[in-house]
């Protein structure tokens, strides 16, 4: 929240000096073409309890040559450096161009990515139990101005630590990928790449450093480390490792402009494989960590009212269809081209906005956005175009490929359990309090209809726009299911349009 007021202070005063275009006419927004280079500059800073003080810059540079391919640019470099206090930071460079090969797009991405409350809700959606109460700590204040426990959004008793629902997660990826053209609308793809996962427990003892009383996180076991104890996480997947891919595939882009289109088809189908290194914290070629994935999305945009007005919907899968898969490489959502930070799996700003990041977490799984994107006021600040919009959204996501979590406790713990109701119940805690299990109270099948329940979100964006292409976009959701967080509202705010 803080990132985006202070986005809004750099930009109000740039606002009260604009000039806005009162002779554009009803259909359509008219703009001069752009030249040469263009910059938008914003600083990153914010503040969060667990993660510090947060600090850095993120620019986007535009080279429109002479401009007589604008809105298309002939080079975009992306820069984002940010770090806090506490060990979370966001270091990334994205270079995109389909001039400096003809009539080829090639696309390069570099980035670090530390997260030291990375979310984990467990498996196959709402067949995992959310319990808002483990880690939820709400406050009231007494008469005497002393803060107390709120007995009606706080039970004490189920209360466990702030960072139940979390792990360490640090990303290293670099990526290349590379279109070149068919026939008309019509792409290959290609794309080789790393990533790189260092997986871990939360480190509590850093969380706490400088903190007292009831702001310091109690020394309990989060749900991740109770999963590795369950036996569902592998001993070779839980401190993460090394992956090497390859992705090829094909597409159809028929839209008017790459970024924020106004008309327009993409339709893409690729293949990505993965393998694994016996290297960095874990033997996942051992594990037989190598695996096949298949994804297609379809995006359409539709004009309600020519330049103003724009409906747009995307529909989309991510399938295993060989091999098998660490539960963190499930968390990520393959795409031909990175065009944001990182792509999270189902639930969060990148997907289900307002619902719990990394809620779905599953083998395959399946989603759709629908968003009505209005241009409410057209200007200009000197020869930069600007507009604001609006887009009221729905978002819907569900598993398609789920986990056999029994099947997975047998394996890892060399069938001393056969269920996981068992190995639950072994360690002292209820089953009914993590999973739903099935009718028998002793199972739990992949193909319970509590599985394949869509998680669905609603909201609204509001959309700063330069030049057609640097968007800062702030979006507002709220999850539409109790199990999914819908006690509260969600609030996001990223670079670009969602898709």
């Amino acid at each position: 929240m803080k990132r985006f007021f202070l986005s809004l202070a750099v930009l109000l005063p740039m606002l009260s000096t604009a000039r806005v275009q009162p002779d554009v006419a009803a259909d359509s927004i008219a703009q001069t073409q752009k030249e040469g280079w263009n910059i938008g500059v914003l600083p990153s800073i914010a503040y969060d309890a667990d993660c510090g003080f947060q600090g850095g810059l993120l620019a986007n540079l535009y080279d429109y040559g002479s401009g007589e391919q604008y809105p298309e640019y002939i080079h975009s470099l992306y820069f984002e450096a940010a770090y806090t206090t506490k060990h979370t930071g966001i270091f990334r460079f994205n270079y995109d161009s389909k001039y400096v090969i003809p009539n080829h797009r090639l696309t390069i991405d570099l980035a670090y990515l530390r997260d030291a409350l990375c979310d984990f809700y467990g498996f196959n959606g709402y067949q995992a139990v959310y319990q808002p109460l483990f880690h939820h700590s709400a406050y009231m204040k007494n008469a005497a101005g002393d803060k107390v426990y709120d007995p009606q959004k706080m039970d004490i008793a189920a209360y466990r630590t702030r960072a139940f629902y979390k792990f360490k997660r640090d990303l290293v990826r670099a990526a290349i990928d590379w279109e070149g053209p068919i026939r008309r609308h019509w792409h290959w793809n290609v794309g080789i790449g790393l990533l790189g996962y260092m997986c871990d427990t939360v480190h509590t003892a850093m969380l706490n450093r400088g903190k007292e009383g009831d702001r310091r996180l109690p020394p309990q076991e989060g749900l991740y480390e109770k999963y590795r104890k369950w036996g569902i996480l592998s001993a070779e997947e839980v401190r993460g490792g090394w992956h090497p891919y390859l992705r090829v595939g094909g597409s159809f882009d028929s839209r008017d402009q790459r970024q924020g289109p106004n008309s327009g088809i993409y339709a893409d189908v690729f293949l990505t494989y993965s393998a694994a290194f016996n290297a960095g914290f874990g033997q996942q070629a051992d594990a037989g960590y190598n695996h096949l994935r298949l994804n297609a999305t379809f995006r359409h945009y539709v004009q309600l009212y020519p330049k103003w007005v724009v409906l747009a919907y995307r529909i989309g899968v991510q399938n295993t269809i060989a091999g098998k898969s660490p539960f963190y490489q499930n968390t990520y959502l393959n795409t031909l081209f990175m065009q944001r930070v990182i792509y999270e799996g189902l639930g969060g700003g990148n997907s289900i906005r307002g619902v719990l990041r990394n809620r779905v977490l599953a083998n395959g799984v399946g989603f759709a956005n629908i968003e009505l994107r209005c241009k409410i006021v057209p200007f200009d600040i000197g020869r930069q175009h600007f507009y604001i919009g609006l887009n009221p959204f729905v978002d819907m996501g569900m598993v398609l490929q789920p986990y056999d979590m029994d099947a997975l406790v047998r394996q890892h713990t060399d069938g001393r359990y056969q269920t996981v109701a068992e190995a639950v119940r072994a360690s002292g805690e209820e089953p009914d309090d993590f999973f739903r299990l099935d009718a028998n109270r002793q199972s739990l099948s992949p193909k319970s209809k509590d599985v394949f329940r869509p998680h669905l979100s609603a909201g609204i964006g509001l959309k700063i726009v330069m030049n057609e292409n640097f968007c800062v976009s702030a979006d507002w959701a709220k999850a539409l299911h109790a199990q999914d967080g819908a006690s509260w509202t969600n609030f996001y705010v990223k670079m670009g349009y969602l898709f």
